[in-house]
Parts: C-alpha cells; structure tokens; sequence
C-alpha cells in the first residue's frame, strides 16, 4: 500500500513573513528603509514628507506592524487599528508619482543592503510596487 500523505505532498507554502526572517527580518528591513529615508540623498523629498506628517518614528512603527500583517505574519496594525486599508492609512499624505518611485527606489535598497534573496525580492517588489501605484493620489 502506498501512502499517499507522504511529506512532500504536504509541503506549505512560505510566507514571505517567514521567507525575509519573521518579526527580526521585518524589524531590520523597516529600521533600514528608514535609515536610507533620513539619510541617503535618494530619501530626501520622503523625509520631508514625514516631517510634515506624523514623523519618522511613528512610520517605523507603523510600517514594522502594517508590514508584518501584509507579508504573512501576526496582523498587529489590524490589532491596533481595527483595519489595514492603505489608502486611508495614507489619506492624509499628499503622494505623487515621483514619491511612489522615491519610496519603491528605497525600498529596492533596503532589500539590498539587508541581503535578502533575488527571488523573494521579486515578490516583494511586486506586492510593494502594487501598493504603491494604488497610493498616488495626486499628479504633478
């Protein structure tokens, strides 16, 4: 008799969550995004933008817990805030093309520097360049 329920038919998929680290992986990419917004010459125009907004601190925060839930792992911003819609998350912030690339131009970094794979990068850039095309909210 065979068994049919051998391992390698019960194999899960991985969460891009657990893929980049789980909550440390997370952690260490937000801490460098926001180091490379604050100061890397690319971030300048992002750093102005959450100067006038609720500042850096908050957004590591915020993006760390927002994150975590998106990537597959615990959903702490929907914990917190009792949702997860990224457009009124961002209702409040004025974001044109050129923010949208600034952000996905340093997050291409961030992932870099923090040394996660070609392959996981991929999908990362892809979730993360779908969300950012529906942010824009204005054009100029």
């Amino acid at each position: 008799m065979i068994n049919h329920t051998s391992s390698h038919h019960a194999v899960e998929k991985k969460s891009l969550y657990d893929s980049i680290g789980g909550e440390h992986g997370v952690q260490n990419l937000v801490q460098v995004f926001y180091d490379l917004v604050e100061q890397h010459p690319e971030g300048t125009k992002l750093h102005l933008l959450h100067l006038r907004g609720n500042g850096i601190a908050h957004s590591r925060v915020e993006q760390f817990n927002f994150l975590s839930g998106f990537l597959g792992g615990p959903k702490l911003y929907v914990e917190k805030h009792g949702h997860s819609n990224v457009r009124l998350m961002h209702e409040h912030v004025e974001i044109n093309s050129e923010t949208k690339d600034i952000w996905l131009k340093c997050m291409d970094m961030a992932i870099d520097q923090v040394g996660i794979n070609a392959e996981i990068k991929l999908k990362l850039m892809a979730n993360f360049t779908t969300i950012a095309n529906a942010l824009v909210n204005r054009s100029d």
